[in-house]
């Protein structure tokens, strides 16, 4: 991996937080292949890591992420299972560890997408979200032709995938596409306290939880014995014990 790939995705960890951090300001955070693979990497090692409750993915810059940088794909496109970005999105898809993103200005293509796979989306007033894939002769990716009807509704989505809408941080939070919307230049700190909640909270049961809410496979019969199944499991957990004589005082 090159020092330039490593130096635009920053990767650290506090407080039981693993912060990824988009450090390409001057491209607006445009992803090459390589921080693809920083980015895999963060968040396997995050969901391999017990001491890591939540993973915080930001933006430096008047941007979050401007989507893919269209020249590093053309110079090598991602068009194998293998490539760099389904390496991105598989992790992305079937990490266990809690997952906020914090988003101000442009979040294009992917910068868009990659929310429909996150449980805490936190933007500043400056926040606009767009998916140009049509414009650009492409098809959307990141399972997002399923996940955006679901969420925002298929009037929303067919604005935003067909026709390339770009829409702002009001109405995303109208649409349920973000979790909070908050003061230009804010978006950050409220995130890390989001963050820092679920890292405080009994770090399998979150793990556990999150992994239900993002598999949309199964009958709701199917679900509840699934459920029944963990739940019975827990109640023997050293989180659960510890839980219950707080509570009992």
């Amino acid at each position: 991996m090159s020092e330039d790939a490593r130096a635009a995705v920053d990767v650290d960890s506090e407080g039981g937080v693993r912060r990824l951090r988009l450090r390409r300001p001057e491209k607006l955070n445009a992803l090459t292949g390589a921080m693809y693979t920083v980015l895999a990497d963060g968040l396997r090692g995050a969901d391999a890591d017990p001491t890591v409750g939540a993973v915080l993915v930001t933006g430096e810059g008047r941007a979050f992420c401007a989507g893919n940088d269209l020249a590093d794909f053309l110079g090598d496109p991602p068009t194998g299972p293998d490539s760099p970005v389904l390496a991105f999105l598989d992790a992305l898809m079937t990490v266990r560890v809690p997952v906020v993103v914090a988003v101000q200005g442009d979040a294009v293509g992917i910068g868009t997408t990659m929310l429909l796979h996150a449980d805490v989306v936190v933007a500043d007033a400056t926040a606009r979200f767009a998916l140009p894939f049509v414009a650009l002769g492409l098809v959307p990716e990141a399972a997002s032709s399923l996940l955006l009807p679901r969420v925002v509704g298929p009037r929303l989505a067919a604005r935003m995938l067909l026709l390339g809408d770009r829409i702002g941080a009001e109405e995303a939070l109208a649409a349920g596409l973000v979790t909070e919307v908050v003061a230009a230049g804010a978006h950050e700190e409220a995130a890390a306290g989001w963050a820092r909640r679920l890292a405080d909270a009994p770090r399998e049961s979150v793990r556990t939880t999150r992994a239900l809410l993002h598999r949309l496979d199964g009958s709701p019969l199917e679900r509840s014995h699934e459920e029944a199944a963990l739940f019975a499991e827990r109640l023997s957990s050293p989180e659960f014990r510890e839980a219950a004589r707080r509570l009992l005082g």
